[in-house]
């Protein structure tokens, strides 16, 4: 499994046949710089959305038509993309599970503390459901949990008790999320995960812009905290 930071929340994975893009922030995200939309995007065969805010859905619209990608969001916010020319869509809700077995994984909709409506450029504020974090489960590679945007909260706990995941993408930056040390109370306290690579950082001016709060709690954790730069890859 290739697993590729693109700065913010958004990232790439890679295995077997499935070549996703979560939470797909390109176009006026300022930490995806030095990088090229149309490699990032190349061959993808899904693009996956823990929410509706902007710095999430980012350039959906534009890639699904480029690329084809089946898109898989709550059901609120995939009905909307629909009216905006998103033809393969797959929605779900809080709890539910979309079996993507051609290309040997599913996805699970979890919690996440946070918001999800949008202010789209013609003034109007769209209600695009509940925020959510993803499970992926793959036929060959570890389970991933994207956590979307959230706070730490008590059934984070039996998250772990269903899915076991084994690497964590979790949300740092504070003031929208959980911030550094928060975070790794959650990664501690309710997970066992092998890897941990922190994002929702180091992008906008109030967020913060580093990863150290987040590896100073982690200290002595069993768990491998993986801070690449943007653009960079991680192999599992």
């Amino acid at each position: 499994m290739k697993l590729t930071w693109l700065g913010h929340s958004a990232f790439r994975l890679e295995t077997g046949n499935a070549k996703i893009l979560i939470d797909p922030f390109l176009t006026g995200n300022p930490s995806f710089t030095g990088q090229d939309a149309k490699d990032v995007a190349s061959g993808i065969t899904h693009i996956l959305l823990t929410h509706g805010h902007g710095d999430h859905v980012g350039d959906t619209v534009r890639l699904a038509q480029e690329t084809g990608a089946t898109v898989l969001a709550n059901a609120d916010l995939g009905a909307w993309l629909g009216t905006k020319g998103v033809e393969k869509i797959e929605v779900g809700n809080t709890g539910g599970t979309v079996a993507f077995e051609k290309f040997g994984f599913s996805a699970t909709f979890t919690n996440a503390l946070h918001s999800s409506a949008q202010i789209t450029e013609d003034g109007v504020s769209h209600a695009l459901g509940n925020a959510n974090g993803l499970m992926l489960h793959f036929e060959d590679g570890p389970t991933v949990y994207h956590m979307g945007d959230t706070d730490i909260f008590s059934d984070m706990a039996l998250i772990n008790e269903l899915h076991q995941p084994e690497v964590g993408l979790v949300p740092i930056g504070d003031r929208f999320t959980m911030g550094g040390a928060v975070a790794a109370l959650a990664c501690q306290r309710y997970f066992n995960f092998r890897y941990v690579v922190p994002c929702h950082y180091g992008s906008f001016p109030v967020v913060d812009q580093t990863p150290e709060k987040f590896v100073a709690g982690m200290e002595g954790a069993q768990s491998t905290v993986e801070t690449p730069k943007a653009g960079a890859s991680i192999t599992f």
